[in-house]
């Protein structure tokens, strides 16, 4: 980059290769950017890196059959191929506008939910399940997709309500959701409805939705959990092996094993040996896989990391006079904090399973696009510059707003 020179009240040459007064794109994302987020986002993937790159082994193994062999980093590199493809993507969406922004995400989540009702006539299944639409080279699974557009869509649409009661925007977001639930279940897939449903009623309740709906809405979400036990075979047979510790409980066993075996400091880094016995340890187990190689204080540190990135971007949120800003953050930062802790809490045998990755840390491919997005979208929510008042493009005190 360019070096920009600039001569103080003395006369003196300044230079540095950016400066607060920089109206360039990437000027005036440096200096508006949630640096404390940023470093949080950046040392999660640092932690994704490293732990698939312990798993890796498990499942190239695992995978190798006579015909096909795997080498034991072959899931790493695809990790780092993932992560090449998706911190530019991550940095180019925390650089949108909050207008772009706003169009962008409505136009993802109605392209999301067209792509979410053809997955039954066009879709790839596996494990039981239809959620994937096979492209050239690549699996797109829309529901991952789904979640950041809804969000910043439904953040829109409750932003447009308080300033106009009159507008019928919750019924128009609250229909929206319904039809996601509804072809999410037929996938089916009951815990992408939940964390999606659970984001929406905090959003909801954010916007001023009253608490007795609030309450309603999630008596018929229970309603729907027990509809779903006594119509969903895969569904009641995780329940039962959850609650009741019957039937085959092989895959959260193994994976209470590998805690166990790597107690408070762990084995050490490629030394654990438990973790070849967890199925999908790239991705829904990658948490227990962290416990025995890196401890038990790892895991509290990686879950302060996942804590630190909601706090930081709800005491953000809190700082916010614009209602869409303000429910998109809170949103987004739902959405981190809830699927983390879901992730973990199966992985101690505190949650039925679920299939639900650990953002930043699983191993995937538009799961892992989709987080980045996700990523961007909150960075670029939380843009703050207390340097630029009163310039044409900050047409709030201390908010980078868009020209």
């Amino acid at each position: 980059m360019a070096t920009v020179n600039t001569r103080s009240p003395g006369g003196r040459t300044l230079s540095a290769a950016l400066t607060r007064g920089d109206r360039s794109t990437v000027g005036r994302w440096f200096w508006t950017i949630d640096k404390t987020l940023l470093i949080i986002i950046f040392a999660l993937v640092a932690a994704g890196i490293v732990a698939v790159a312990a798993a890796s082994p498990v499942a190239a193994r695992r995978l190798s059959g006579t015909a096909l062999r795997y080498d034991d980093l072959h899931f790493l590199y695809r990790q780092l191929g993932w992560v090449a493809l998706g911190l530019p993507l991550m940095l180019f969406t925390s650089m949108l506008d909050l207008r772009l922004l706003k169009r962008l995400a409505v136009v993802g989540t109605l392209a999301c939910l067209v792509a979410l009702i053809l997955v039954p006539f066009i879709g790839g299944g596996a494990n039981g399940a239809m959620r994937w639409i096979q492209l050239p080279g690549f699996q797109f699974q829309p529901s991952e997709f789904f979640k950041p557009c809804f969000i910043v869509t439904t953040a829109w649409l409750l932003s447009l309500k308080v300033e106009d009661r009159s507008l019928p925007t919750m019924q128009m977001s609250m229909g929206i959701l319904g039809v996601a639930l509804i072809c999410l279940i037929a996938q089916p897939d009951v815990g992408q409805s939940a964390l999606i449903a659970a984001v929406w009623l905090v959003q909801a309740m954010l916007a001023g939705l009253s608490l007795s709906i609030i309450g309603s809405l999630a008596g018929l979400g229970l309603i729907g959990l027990v509809a779903a036990y006594f119509t969903l075979d895969h569904f009641a047979t995780r329940i039962d092996k959850w609650v009741l510790g019957t039937g085959d409980t092989f895959q959260i066993d193994k994976a209470l094993d590998c805690f166990r075996a790597g107690g408070w400091l762990g084995t050490g880094p490629g030394e654990g040996r438990m973790k070849f016995r967890l199925p999908e340890a790239q991705t829904d187990y990658i948490f227990s896989v962290i416990g025995e190689e890196f401890g038990l204080i790892a895991c509290f540190m990686l879950a302060g990391l996942f804590m630190g990135l909601v706090v930081r971007a709800l005491l953000v949120a809190m700082d916010e006079d614009d209602p869409f800003v303000f429910l998109a953050t809170a949103g987004l930062a739902a959405q981190f904090g809830f699927q983390a802790a879901i992730n973990m809490m199966v992985n101690l045998a505190l949650l039925p399973s679920k299939g639900m990755t650990l953002p930043f840390i699983s191993h995937g491919g538009s799961s892992y696009l989709a987080i980045c997005v996700g990523a961007g979208l909150l960075l670029a929510l939380t843009r703050c510059n207390p340097f630029l008042k009163g310039q044409p493009w900050a047409k709030s005190p201390g908010r980078l707003r868009a020209a």
